[in-house]
């Protein structure tokens, strides 16, 4: 197998903040199916060595926001935690972001909760005295605001749009607000999906913010074809409209729904057996239309086709949080290793061939500029473009990468 030259990195370091443990703790809701095809008696490995690259930082992306005309003031404000970032074009970047929140007094503008001395702790976006399956905590003696959730940021990191008649469609008991947002690339009306995994909705939103589908029972979880979810986490399409939801840190499933949102199918159940999952945290579908199911929990990525039947897994990039496929003729994953429980120890991006070769990994652990700490969201327009979004670390971070020369 050819290797790939090594990579030079650039790195674009915004000041979003986010912050979640890893495969929160949560038993999974009751519920039946078959596990995905025939299990072989030992999985088909795959993987190969790894590369590795320079990058630098760029710094001031996103920038920080104006007061809004709602006379909402964000003296002694900040980024909150940060569920996902979508790059529509080069030049349309959404942010989901889980609210605002509040900086410790004598605290420089818009620093990242990451960069805070001394620490204020983890800011998850949960409710406070809640932890991130509805259970008390230690209460921090701070809130956050929903404030900003969904916006739109410019390629210089200006915002251009911002639902703001939507901040609250996320609140609710135990609520923290967007884990995910992404569009369908064959979808010409541009529709907007957005993933609620701790109130366990899907909600399928036009172009300027109309919502005009939902899935799930808000603030109910189960396992119960589309009507109930179990902390969902991501969506991948088909190019005929076909989607798959990853269902998620409780339910241990893949549902698949037809174009007009249907339920079709599930598969996977709790185990470490090929087609059994241990949170099942991220998709991603190649143009042969194979869906990559991030299993978190057992530390690999599985493949399956399009009716779920087990292809094949590779193992060798550490603890898979978030993937990203990238487009044209050659195609490869963007996986993000998250590391320890915390997120903070050998955390890395990988980037993989399809097979599960390894040709390029780069970053480390921690909460400097440069460094990761549980990277939630990967947006891959090209191989050679990236946007990451940290929710340990408060932040969203812009990646250019170039061959070296």
């Amino acid at each position: 197998m050819t290797r790939e030259r090594p990579f030079r990195i650039v790195l674009a370091a915004g000041l979003l903040s986010a912050a979640i443990a890893v495969g929160c703790s949560s038993q999974p809701s009751p519920g039946t199916n078959a596990p995905a095809g025939p299990a072989t008696a030992a999985a088909q490995e795959k993987g190969g060595q790894e590369e590795t690259g320079p990058y630098e930082l760029v710094p001031d992306w996103p920038k920080p926001l104006a007061d809004a005309t709602d006379g909402v003031k964000h003296d002694g404000w900040t980024w909150g935690s940060v569920g996902a970032v979508y790059a529509e074009t080069p030049d349309r970047i959404w942010i989901a972001q889980r609210g605002e929140l509040p900086l410790p007094a004598g605290a420089k503008a818009w620093v990242p909760y990451a960069l805070l001395q001394p620490s204020r702790g983890n800011a998850t976006g949960n409710g406070d005295g809640l932890n991130a399956t509805c259970g008390a905590e230690e209460k921090r003696g701070w809130e956050r605001r929903y404030h900003h959730v969904i916006m739109v940021m410019n390629s210089n990191g200006e915002m251009v749009q911002w639902w703001n008649d939507l901040d609250k469609i996320f609140e609710g008991k135990c609520g923290r607000g967007p884990h995910k947002i992404k569009m369908s690339p064959y979808d010409p009306e541009k529709h907007v999906w957005i993933i609620d995994d701790q109130l366990h909705m899907i909600y399928k939103f036009t172009y300027d913010g109309k919502l005009v589908q939902s899935w799930g029972t808000k603030g109910e979880r189960g396992r119960d074809g589309g009507r109930l979810f179990d902390r969902p986490t991501d969506i991948a399409w088909l190019p005929d409209g076909t989607f798959f939801i990853s269902d998620g840190y409780g339910g241990t499933r893949v549902a698949k729904f037809d174009k007009d949102g249907k339920f079709i199918k599930q598969w996977g159940s709790t185990g470490s057996e090929n087609g059994q999952f241990n949170g099942v945290k991220s998709l991603a579908i190649d143009a042969q239309d194979n869906v990559y199911v991030a299993d978190i929990g057992n530390k690999r990525i599985q493949v399956f086709d399009a009716d779920g039947n087990f292809k094949s897994q590779f193992a060798n990039v550490g603890t898979p949080m978030t993937m990203c496929m990238t487009k044209g003729a050659t195609q490869y994953l963007y996986i993000s290793h998250a590391g320890d429980p915390d997120g903070m120890v050998d955390a890395a991006i990988y980037k993989v061939q399809l097979n599960g070769t390894v040709v390029g990994k780069f970053g480390s652990a921690g909460r400097l500029p440069k460094q990761f700490g549980l990277a939630n969201s990967i947006d891959c327009r090209n191989e050679n473009e990236l946007l990451i979004g940290e929710m340990a670390n408060w932040r969203i971070q812009k990646v250019t990468l170039r061959a070296a020369r």
